[in-house]
Order: structure tokens, then sequence, then C-alpha cells
């Protein structure tokens, strides 16, 4: 007994960073690495760079009536990796990104591996409370006359006209930190990362060698 499958067809459905026609592409904008976290909710880029730029999948009561089933907006970026220099050997690293590796995480805290051809790091993306205070007590001049004490510059109010600060916003921005650096272990090029089954450990591996690394979260 035979069994027929429609035949599957692509279908485009979003795109990110659109060029102006005539624009020259920059090599350190070039994509390098694509990676979905474990549920699709996420996904992370690398480039040439050495950039890490994240989106998430918006949620459907966000979404435009007319738009695709699955749609992503940008989230944030960071700089991952900087271009380096081996006096031992003579050789210049470059800091492109080779490939990216979501971790498994909770508490709406996410955590992912880069890595170029020598190193490999683990990011923490997490949300921050930036807040925004107005009616200061003292008032700092624009700028302090020269030979005059900066004590004497501040403008101190009376006891009586004293006030209290007020809280004039709140905004959570998202912010990333590199909690540990994996190096000096590789002596050729890293090509493959990947998370183990266990949370804790992963490994990483060049043309030669497999390391098992733990993740110490």
């Amino acid at each position: 007994m035979t069994t027929t499958t429609p035949n599957s067809e692509w279908q485009f459905l979003q795109c990110f960073g659109e060029r102006i026609p005539g624009e020259e592409i920059q090599e350190a904008d070039i994509i390098s690495a694509v990676e979905f976290d474990h549920d699709g909710m996420h996904l992370a880029t690398g480039d040439r760079g050495g950039r890490v730029v994240l989106f998430e999948r918006v949620s459907p009561e966000v979404q435009q009536p007319r738009s695709a089933a699955f749609e992503y907006r940008y989230m944030t970026e960071f700089q991952s990796h900087e271009p380096e220099f081996d006096y031992l050997k003579s050789l210049e690293i470059e800091e492109k990104i080779n490939m990216v590796r979501w971790c498994r995480s909770s508490n709406n805290m996410r955590m992912l591996l880069s890595t170029n051809d020598k190193t490999a790091k683990l990011w923490k993306v997490y949300e921050k409370k930036v807040t925004s205070l107005a009616n200061f007590n003292v008032k700092q001049p624009s700028s302090a006359l020269p030979g005059r004490p900066l004590v004497n510059a501040l403008q101190c109010p009376r006891l009586d006209a004293l006030q209290l600060p007020v809280v004039t916003s709140t905004e959570v921005l998202l912010a990333a930190r590199c909690k540990r650096v994996f190096a000096n272990a590789h002596t050729y090029h890293i090509n493959s990362i990947s998370e183990n089954s266990d949370g804790e450990t992963f490994l990483s591996a060049d043309d030669l060698r497999i390391n098992m690394w733990n993740l110490e979260i």
C-alpha cells in the first residue's frame, strides 16, 4: 500500500535588515550563524562582526490581522566577540561568530552560547528596570567657575523647601552580560558547540578534538 503526500512548498514570510537598492553590503554585517531556541519562540543570529542579534516571536494577539502565521520582532543585540591576536602563533583571530546555541533556562532569563574560532562564551540576557527621577533638591551647575569650590557652586535649598524626588518614568530594557569565557583549549578552529541534555555541560569541537565544559550556571 502506497501513500501519496502533497508537494511541499516554501513560502516567504518575513525579512530582517532590508537594504536600500544599490547599498553596499559591509562584510561585518554578513550573517554567519542562525539558531532557534527549543520552542521556536526566540531566534538568534551571529555575524562576521562578532555581534549577536536576538528576535522574539510576536504573540498572536499582537500580530496584525493579515500578517504571517509566524512573525518575529527585534529584541536586542550585543557585541559577543572582538578581534584578537595570538602572539605565540602570530595568528589573527577574527571576531566572526561561528555558531550560536540556546541553553535551557528559567525565571524569564535567557542563556546562550556563542563561539568564534578559539573562544566560546556563555551569555545571560535579562530584563533590567531603568528608573528616571526628577525634582532633586540639589541642582548641579552646568559648569563650575575656575577657582570656585564645587560645594559652593551647588545650589542648596532651604530646609523648608526640601522636596522628595519623584519617579518620572520606569522602563524595562534588555541587557546582556557575559557569565563565563571558555578559552585556551582548542589548537584548531572551533567548528561546533552543542549543549548536553543535562543542561549543565556542553561540547565544543574542532577538527581533531572534542572538549566537554561545565557551564556552572
